[in-house]
């Protein structure tokens, strides 16, 4: 599963060919959350700062997500996406 982006101790991947809805994963230790594109839906668990970190970070770059969930259903590499400064 390629990493698009980690910042503040967060890794965020999405899978290749994946079912929808559009989505990507989040890790942060031992912690993982499911993040929908389209609604920012939450779907697991993450201490409330690194979720917050995670949420303004999925409102600064939905485009960009959208965009890699499209290269990932064509299989092609996915893009980086800026850490959250």
């Amino acid at each position: 599963m390629p990493i698009i982006s980690r910042f503040l101790g967060i890794t965020v991947r999405m899978f290749y060919r994946e079912h929808g809805p559009p989505h990507f994963h989040a890790t942060y230790g031992e912690h993982r959350v499911v993040v929908e594109i389209p609604t920012g839906f939450v779907s697991g668990t993450f201490p409330p700062r690194a979720l917050s970190h995670v949420l303004e970070w999925y409102h600064l770059h939905r485009r960009e997500l959208a965009r890699d969930w499209e290269l990932a259903a064509e299989g092609k590499p996915l893009e980086p996406i800026a850490p959250l400064e």
